[in-house]
């Protein structure tokens, strides 16, 4: 087993300095010995075997069993050195890669009731977990950092303000916001442009605190929030917004997507679309997070969402790409769960909270490593919706700035 571990992870481990100790005590070290070193230990030999096996998979499992394990540095600093490789999937894994991209339509084949049970998997854990690492406003999506020095509250408050400018929203606009989470985005466009919010999620807990918060806020009549499918909203709605939602929708239901949010929008309405995706093409989602954190989910490539745009019959206004601005936030999420891990062990236990830092970790990683980026995509139905320029966009940030300096405090959860 000693060998074959060695020869496999040599052949793989190209850059930095990474040394492994086997569950008999032999050690080796893989990479050109370059960034800082770290050192990590198999403690049993069904852990090397599960990892030469099914890597992509298992090395997350082994690493919530306590069966790997770091012994200098963090998991966060080894995943920096593995998914920093020449080849993103090792060679051996190649064939499993195949098989998973063959029935990656099946696995994200999302109709109604399993949108619901995929969203209850993660989101309607206890929301003591989300407090834990979230900003005060519980956005569960990518910062906007606009300074190197922004801290996480800021980066996400200029998020919600750079969305709002881009929307263009006028007083007394129906405003859908799809996938609206614990309320923020949608509480902030009423508060600060005059919109009429509607919300929809498919998770209850954070339903509750939406209405909730909606109501401490004195925010009620002019913002609602319901629990339904995107699907089966009623409208129209000058306005469409949706962020960090769409990771959920699934490859076969693009056109459907884009399909209901062109029926949804006036002819003059503007929609806006904040996502994860991928800079190169199609691909599968890695296994472990399919199993354990985002069953159903997928990263899309662009290509495959300007396509069912394109068959949509909307228009594409303005793409904005935001390179590092995930990995900054995951970095953020991760130490400060980090910093009150142990509250995340009391609230379920020592496994979850090594598979939560795994998952920061590896997320984190995966932006700065590897291929992932955001996008922000403005739509509409016809040309000359929106401005010829993109001036108008710093205009209406120096307006909302001004707004929200005359405005209640931060917007924070109810309860907390």
């Amino acid at each position: 087993m000693d060998r074959l571990l060695r020869y496999f992870l040599q052949q793989f481990i190209r850059r930095g300095a990474l040394t492994f100790t086997t569950a008999s005590g032999a050690k080796f070290s893989c990479g050109d010995g370059t960034g800082e070193p770290v050192a990590v230990r198999f403690l049993t030999t069904d852990a090397e075997r599960r990892v030469l096996l099914n890597p992509e998979l298992a090395l997350g499992e082994v690493y919530m069993d306590g069966t790997f394990v770091v012994e200098n540095g963090s998991i966060a600093d080894a995943l920096a050195i593995l998914m920093d490789q020449p080849e993103i999937v090792p060679r051996w894994a190649r064939l499993q890669w195949f098989l998973r991209y063959l029935v990656r339509h099946a696995k994200q084949f999302n109709l109604r009731r399993r949108s619901l049970d995929n969203v209850a998997h993660h989101y309607d854990l206890d929301g003591r977990l989300y407090s834990l690492f979230l900003d005060a406003d519980k956005q569960y999506s990518c910062g906007y950092f606009e300074t190197p020095d922004a801290t996480l509250d800021d980066a996400q408050l200029a998020k919600k303000r750079h969305l709002a400018a881009k929307l263009l929203i006028r007083p007394g606009d129906r405003v859908l916001d799809i996938g609206s989470g614990w309320g923020g985005l949608g509480l902030y466009l009423a508060d600060m442009t005059g919109a009429n919010l509607t919300g929809v999620t498919l998770s209850t807990e954070q339903l509750q605190a939406s209405n909730a918060r909606a109501a401490e806020l004195n925010l009620a009549p002019s913002a609602k929030f319901f629990l339904e499918d995107y699907r089966d909203i009623p409208g129209p709605f000058e306005r469409i917004v949706s962020v960090g939602m769409f990771e959920h929708v699934g490859v076969d239901f693009y056109e459907t997507y884009f399909r209901r949010c062109a029926e949804l929008l006036t002819d003059d309405g503007v929609m806006m679309l904040h996502s994860i995706c991928r800079s190169e093409g199609p691909d599968v989602t890695n296994p472990w997070i399919t199993k354990y954190i985002f069953p159903g989910g997928y990263i899309p490539a662009l290509s495959e969402v300007t396509r069912a745009i394109e068959r949509a019959g909307l228009l594409v206004c303005d793409i904005e790409i935001l390179r590092m601005h995930y990995a900054e936030t995951l970095k953020a999420w991760r130490e400060r769960f980090m910093a009150r891990r142990e509250e995340a062990v009391r609230l379920y236990d020592e496994r979850f909270a090594r598979m939560w830092e795994f998952y920061l970790a590896c997320s984190e990683m995966s932006f700065r490593k590897q291929n992932m980026m955001n996008f922000q995509i403005q739509l509409s139905k016809r040309q000359g919706v929106v401005p010829m320029t993109r001036d108008y966009i710093g205009d209406e940030e120096a307006r909302l700035r001004g707004v929200e300096r005359g405005r209640r405090p931060r917007l924070q959860i109810a309860g907390e």
